[in-house]
């Protein structure tokens, strides 16, 4: 545990990753309050996916700390399974392309973890999945098979998914890459009603309208290293 302030959720210090020779990260450093949208700026390869991949632990980094709602992990070896089981209820995340299971409605997708992993009973993971899906507008395609959605609705879908065990943080990667302008506003507007209800958000985007339109804070990632851009 640590004595990060209770309206800190992330902390990230000094994040060093090298893969052979190169850097990829260079020291990162920022946090995230609780109810805030920051968005990590930058072009492809600049570090800012494989900064929210660290946080969710599905990349080991060198050297740093990152502390999410008060758990704490560092860099070299991969974390126990206890701590790892504890961040998954912590660090919800969005991928760019959703990677909904194909086979899955998206009732079922949102159901497979709470059910399958933390051991909620079904009807209680049916209720909370179907809360889920009204509050971001789809629950009209709960039936659905992923290849039934529109790239907005699969979104949302993933969306739902990430936050089925009501995590603290929400990590998202490029989440405007498939959407048009309406569906950028409109997923603008949905992160700002989920910061409004004490989410903290973490999107890794290139589009710099849709972040300075709904981020709290703009921090640039460039060769690994993150600047304030606000």
């Amino acid at each position: 545990m640590s004595d990060v302030a209770s309206d800190v959720v992330l902390r990230v210090r000094g994040l060093e990753l090298h893969r052979g020779v190169r850097r990829i990260l260079n020291g990162v450093t920022f946090d995230a309050g609780r109810g805030t949208l920051v968005a990590l700026m930058g072009a492809s390869g600049s570090g800012k996916t494989t900064i929210l991949r660290a946080i969710a632990a599905l990349e080991t980094f060198d050297s740093g700390s990152i502390v999410v709602d008060e758990l704490t992990f560092g860099g070299g070896p991969p974390m126990p399974s206890a701590i790892l089981r504890q961040l998954r209820r912590k660090v919800g995340l969005v991928f760019q392309f959703h990677c909904l299971f194909e086979h899955l409605t998206a009732l079922k997708n949102i159901c497979l973890a709470p059910v399958h992993a933390y051991g909620v009973p079904p009807l209680e993971a049916q209720r909370r999945a179907r809360e889920l899906l009204h509050a971001l507008g789809v629950e009209h395609r709960e039936h659905a098979l992923p290849r039934e959605l529109s790239g907005g609705e699969a979104q949302r879908v993933a969306i739902a998914r990430a936050l089925a065990v009501d995590p603290p943080l929400l990590l998202m990667d490029e989440p405007t890459a498939s959407l048009d302008a309406a569906r950028r506003t409109e997923l603008g507007e949905l992160l700002r009603h989920l910061t409004g209800r004490n989410r903290t958000i973490v999107v890794a985007t290139h589009d710099e309208a849709f972040a300075r339109g709904c981020a709290t804070r703009v921090l640039r990632v460039a060769e690994g290293v993150v600047h304030d851009a606000s």
